[in-house]
């Protein structure tokens, strides 16, 4: 190895990705709970800049939809030749009409004027602080990302993880790295990530969406703040055990059955990376020597700033207008209609099926989840039964796939996801999840 790799070489290696590593994955204990570095920086700009968040997200807006309007009317040169832009703005109707949609209801709600059920705290309000608290997420993530990316880390630990993943998951072993960046991190910078590494070629379609939807876990923070809202936090460990038993089943079956079966394993681009190993070779250094190639191909600080400021503008600009339309509509269905009353009818013979306590006004907690995350705790903290809100919320933090965020930076990323996949695999989710979960709870009370 040392006669291939110098010394020289090997730390433009080690030490841009042991940072990338450490500020993704790294737990850090944060006042009574665990944090990663990244969720810390976040948290400092949260604080400092909470009163322009909701301006700066507004303008961000206003900019998006203005600049998309541009483009469909005029095709000004300066967008439609480059290709980055292009992609942002020349966009379908129904994109545009969602951006209008998205800044119109930022507006009303940033200066408190119009209905209120567009205003009012459990929907435009909701959705704007979770924007203000996105664009953070995403600015600080955009610039550290290409440390966890760009310098090897994931090629060794892939190499070394190849014959793990591949046969539990049907993943690359590349993919070790960005599912515990995604389990232990922010929900949405896990999407990002895979978004980043599927555009390059370095997972196929069905491999993107797999990650995308099955490991893309909630933080540890908000699992703790969820499990405070049902009044469980007194048993967090086991709480946050179950999450993670329930999810790595969910992940080893659902990749396994349609539709994400079905997605072809095709790339994005013709550049493809191989994890196979050469014969005779150890893993350990064919993984040194591929991470120590993709580090040298990594370029300058330079290309990692610009590299950043693409990734954080094609994501404001597309998704936090985007994001506001649809997650205010999806929250005016569920607080302003029976629709999931209706819905969830089917869940109720289920859960009375496994004995669950208050069955009747469970059942809609279980699925109102695809609409927003926080739903499902707000709707079971009125159950008076413990062992229903420990599977209200557990089950919550499993399926994962809610629209108000993360189902939209889904649907706009380039993986081959649409809103009918995303759905049933909430559904596979749900009802895969759902038997371990009430095992443990019946267990537990």
């Amino acid at each position: 190895m040392h006669s291939t790799v110098n010394r020289k070489d090997f730390l433009r290696f080690l030490i841009p990705s042991a940072f990338g590593v450490f500020v993704f994955m790294f737990p850090i204990r944060d006042d009574g709970t665990f944090n990663i570095p990244l969720g810390l920086v976040t948290d400092f700009f949260l604080t400092i800049l909470e009163s322009t968040l909701p301006v700066i997200v507004v303008l961000t807006m206003v900019l998006s939809t203005a600049l998309t309007f541009v483009t469909k009317l005029f095709k000004p040169s300066f967008i439609m030749s480059k290709e980055s832009w292009r992609d942002m703005f020349d966009v379908s109707p129904l994109w545009l009409t969602t951006r209008l949609l998205g800044t119109i209801f930022a507006i009303m709600t940033l200066y408190e004027f119009g209905w209120d059920v567009i205003k009012s705290d459990v929907t435009g309000q909701t959705m704007l602080g979770l924007m203000s608290s996105l664009i953070v997420w995403f600015f600080v993530g955009s610039y550290l990302l290409p440390y966890l990316t760009n310098f090897g880390a994931m090629e060794f630990v892939g190499t070394l993880l190849r014959n793990v993943v591949r046969p539990l998951f049907t993943l690359p072993g590349r993919s070790a790295i960005d599912l515990l960046a995604s389990w232990v991190g922010n929900v949405n910078v896990g999407v990002v990530v895979t978004r980043e590494q599927y555009m390059r070629g370095f997972y196929t379609g069905r491999e993107a969406a797999t990650i995308a939807t099955c490991f893309s876990a909630v933080s540890l923070p908000f699992c703790l703040v969820i499990a405070g809202m049902l009044e469980l936090d007194y048993m967090f460990p086991v709480f946050y055990g179950t999450v993670c038993l329930a999810g790595v089943i969910s992940a080893i079956i659902v990749p396994r059955i349609p539709p994400l079966s079905r997605i072809p394993d095709t790339y994005y681009t013709d550049t493809q990376y191989s994890e196979k190993i050469p014969q005779g070779e150890s893993k350990v250094k064919w993984g040194v020597l591929k991470a120590v190639e993709r580090a040298k191909a990594a370029g300058t600080l330079r290309d990692q700033l610009k590299e950043g400021t693409n990734i954080f503008t094609g994501i404001a600009l597309v998704l936090i207008p985007q994001a506001m339309g649809i997650g205010t509509l999806a929250l005016i269905i569920a607080e302003f209609t029976p629709v999931f009353q209706y819905i969830s009818a089917p869940m109720v013979p289920l859960l009375e099926l496994f004995r669950i306590p208050e069955a009747q006004a469970a059942a809609p907690a279980t699925l109102v989840g695809f609409i927003d995350m926080f739903i499902p705790a707000v709707l079971g903290s009125g159950i008076e039964s413990e062992l229903t809100r420990f599977v209200v919320g557990t089950l919550s933090l499993v399926q994962i796939i809610y629209m108000t965020e993360m189902g939209t930076l889904l649907l706009i990323s380039k993986i081959p996801l649409n809103l009918w996949r995303l759905a049933l695999i909430f559904i596979e989710r749900t009802i895969i999840s759902l038997p371990v979960i009430v095992l443990i709870a019946h267990l537990l009370f």
